[in-house]
């Protein structure tokens, strides 16, 4: 039955409403108050969702701060059904923001909790952006059922949201601030006490009394640290111990309270050594290592975070457009196909959409990696996401804000980073057993000191817990991962799987197509020969002024040569302009008639052509440009090389890696490509399925294929290659095959992404080896009691400094 409402009660939650507050919801079309703004941000929610039927039947009020322990009534409401989780007919999917994570352990643990949840087919959490991905069956398994199996093990989890997650990541930096500052400060006094101690020690000053008053301050000193800085690492510690598992928490809780209760017991009886000094310096130490990794992890994650933010929220609908221009102000998701929108120098584009009226530059950084501003005019098409960097324009929505460009790049986002390479895996292994083996390892070194030398027993086992935390192995793999993925995203590279770097830099043979990939998909004028006596400048300025108004490829391509004439004069205007579908234009300029096309086409007035017209065109499509009884010239045009294609196959050759072209173009042209590139292995005139076989056969002989491919018949070969490449000015069945877009569309991004990943491997393995020297060192240093507690603090904390400021370089381009 329904919740028995009071008038001063919160809706949602059933605490009190402040007096004069003014939260409220609107449900069954009734105004209901809420105590905060959280509950009213909920409720909407709800409301949203098409769930207000939860109000109506619910026989208690949703969890409040007095029981926060439990699973919210409002997330067990989301289920298979949302469009947000859909999949396919037997799975769904979500990509989930996780709060609380404070390391890799962590990861491990969420990972190994859902794992254990019936039907979950895949979870993956990055650690760099704390988003879990999750894919479960629809007949075993529900949204809720993974939110709660998160909570359960002393983390929270909801459905991902960019502003929530900046909120929430911008909290648990303050929140680790404040603890860092308690910590720091308790340190500080705490050494006040203890300094005078160790130098009056020396020369037996200092009575019993006044020692024991120190030990008393100090303990009263360290409480804040204990209580309230060091309880991040308890948390984790127990949320491990729920989980039955040992997670990186523990053995650094274990020393942390070892250290403190031998000091209070020592406190309390009068004898026996204090370690106040050491366990707050642990803490703040420690602290000071978590703070940077979050900072870490934080930067390296800074260009996901600007394109999850690059949507605008709104936009200016100008519904009356042409005759009223007045602007209202409508959520950007609310735009649909055709609708005006104004956007205005510095904000962004909310949808894809074509300019009506205005020429602007616009910043597409975020979507291209091209840091200059590109010029667009009416007619053209803009992508959403795109800042307007100049002049107001106006625009015709092309696709709603949530098909955008922008938002598509969002979806393959979401798939980035969802998982981990083997290395990565390796790691985490290695760090949960390191664990359990340094556990055992402390109690033999207990036992042995307790035997041999009980007065240093403690202090030694706490100083072995201390000094060999694993943070350092398992931060070796993802902050390097993160900080390259970041990097090459700043530069046009979106890394969509996992693998992508490792097995690029260990693959044997790089494949290329040809068309779109290693030349840019459009024809290019080659070549100009003259036929009469006009000069080749300014048959190519009649051929351009005939060609004003087309948007054929061919056109283009003569334009675009015009435009870059050294001293060009204004353009001349073409009249009595005709086109002859499939054979050329003909028109006026200056009182002279032209016509511009094949050579049957101009011969009808030029007369009978000179010589072979077939000589010296393999490859190129000719232009004939001939008047009234004379030819002019003809243009030779070809879809031409991109200018670094030579860079890139050199780049791979000498690194010792097979180069091949495969091409759906003639044999003959193809084998001109590869020549002028030096490629020795290529094949023209390729279906799909024959790439794919060709594959296939390479891989079948061991080899491991890299592929870079441009359009819809690259798809299937860029699913079977070990690792792929699609152009983001391709197909976008292409990119949802890859795993690597390009969107920059420019060839040398893989070359940057295969330099970057030689750098990456080479950092993973540094880290991984300081790492293992590290402990290595250490930890013998620490059973033999060459390392106090306090220098053992700072040497677990330095080792982590150390890998994350070490993959941080990756961050440089």
């Amino acid at each position: 039955m329904n919740a028995v409402l009071q008038p001063s009660a919160c809706f949602h939650c059933g605490l009190p409403v402040p007096s004069g507050s003014n939260w409220h919801v609107t449900i069954d079309e009734l105004p209901r108050a809420m105590c905060c703004p959280g509950c009213e941000a909920v409720a909407q929610t709800i409301v949203d969702i098409g769930q207000s039927a939860y109000y109506r039947d619910r026989d208690e009020y949703a969890v409040n701060a007095f029981d926060a322990t439990l699973m919210p009534p409002e997330l067990r409401l989301y289920s298979n059904d949302d469009a947000q989780f859909a999949r396919d007919a037997s799975s769904c999917e979500a990509t989930l923001s996780v709060e609380g994570i404070r390391c890799a352990a962590c990861v491990w643990l969420i990972e190994r909790q859902l794992t254990r949840l019936p039907g979950v087919q895949a979870a993956s959490l990055n650690v760099a952006t704390e988003r879990l991905y999750v894919r479960w069956s629809r007949a075993e398994c529900e949204p809720g059922d993974i939110l709660q199996a998160v909570r359960q093990v002393g983390y929270t989890a909801y459905p991902y949201d960019a502003v929530r997650h900046g909120e929430r990541l911008q909290k648990a930096s303050k929140t680790l601030g404040r603890q860092l500052f308690v910590a720091g400060l308790s340190m500080m006094q705490v050494m006040m006490y203890v300094a005078p101690a160790y130098l009056a020690a020396e020369d037996g000053t200092l009575d019993d009394s006044m020692a024991s008053l120190m030990r008393w301050a100090s303990l009263l000193l360290t409480l804040p640290a204990i209580c309230y800085s060091a309880m991040p690492f308890f948390q984790g510690a127990w949320a491990s111990l729920r989980a039955r598992t040992l997670g990186m928490d523990v053995p650094v809780a274990l020393g942390i309270l070892a250290a403190f209760f031998g000091s209070v017991v020592a406190t309390f009886t009068g004898r026996g050594e204090v370690y106040y000094d050491s366990a707050t310096m642990f803490i703040f130490l420690l602290l000071c290592s978590r703070y940077y990794e979050l900072q870490a992890r934080r930067k390296a994650a800074s260009a996901l975070e600007r394109l999850q933010h690059a949507l605008p929220a709104s936009a200016s609908l100008m519904a009356g457009f042409p005759d009223n221009r007045a602007t209202t102000l409508v959520p950007a998701g609310t735009l649909d196909v055709g609708d005006i929108i104004l956007v205005k120098p510095g904000e962004a584009i909310a949808a894809d959409s074509v300019i009506i009226e205005g020429t602007s530059a616009l910043d597409l950084s975020l979507l291209t990696g091209e840091s200059a501003a590109q010029r667009r005019k009416t007619g053209e098409q803009v992508p959403g996401g795109a800042i307007n960097a100049s002049a107001a324009l106006i625009l015709r929505v092309l696709k709603p804000a949530r098909e955008s460009t922008l938002s598509d790049l969002l979806k393959l986002i979401e798939r980035a980073g969802s998982g981990k390479p083997q290395i990565a895996q390796w790691a985490d292994k290695v760090a949960a057993w390191f664990v359990l083996g340094l556990l055992l390892f402390a109690i033999a070194v207990f036992a042995f000191w307790s035997w041999h030398d009980a007065s240093r027993a403690w202090p030694v086992a706490i100083a072995v817990l201390v000094v060999s935390c694993p943070c350092a192995l398992s931060l070796a793999t993802p902050t390097a991962l993160a900080a390259a993925t970041d990097s090459l995203l700043r530069r046009g590279v979106l890394i969509v799987q996992p693998h992508v770097l490792e097995t690029l830099h260990r693959a044997t043979h790089i494949v290329f197509d040809k068309t779109g990939t290693l030349t840019l998909g459009r024809p290019v004028l080659q070549q100009i020969e003259g036929l009469g006596s006009m000069t080749e400048d300014a048959c190519l300025q009649v051929a351009a002024a005939l060609e004003a108004g087309s948007a054929h490829p061919l056109a283009q391509a003569i334009l675009a040569a015009a435009e870059v004439l050294p001293g060009q004069q204004p353009r001349a205007h073409a009249e009595q302009l005709q086109e002859v579908q499939g054979q050329g234009l003909e028109g006026v300029i200056n009182g002279v008639r032209y016509r511009l096309g094949n050579a049957a086409f101009v011969a009808a007035i030029a007369g009978p052509p000179l010589g072979d017209t077939a000589v010296g065109m393999q490859g190129m499509t000719p232009l004939y440009l001939g008047t009234q009884g004379c030819w002019l010239t003809r243009f030779l045009l070809s879809d031409a090389l991109r200018p670094e294609a030579r860079e890139v196959v050199a780049y791979f050759q000498r690194r010792g890696k097979q180069v091949v072209l495969l091409s759906g173009d003639q044999e003959a042209l193809t084998q001109s490509v590869a020549m002028e590139l030096g490629i020795n292995t290529a094949c023209g005139e390729c279906l799909p399925d024959e790439k794919l076989d060709f594959v296939q056969q390479l891989q079948a002989t061991g080899a491991v294929v890299a592929m870079v491919g441009d359009g819809i018949n690259d798809a299937a070969v860029l699913s079977a290659a070990d690792v792929s490449f699609a152009m983001g000015s391709g197909a976008a069945l292409a990119q949802a095959h890859a795993d690597t877009v390009l969107l920059s569309s420019q060839l040398v991004s893989v070359l940057d992404t295969a330099q970057t990943a030689a750098r990456c491997m080479r950092i993973i393995r540094e880290n991984l080896g300081w790492a293992t020297l590290y402990n290595l060192t250490a930890i013998p240093a620490a059973a033999l009691g060459y390392l106090n507690p306090w220098l053992s603090g700072v040497g677990m904390a330095a080792s982590s400094a150390v890998v994350i400021a070490n993959a941080l370089r990756l961050r440089k381009a």
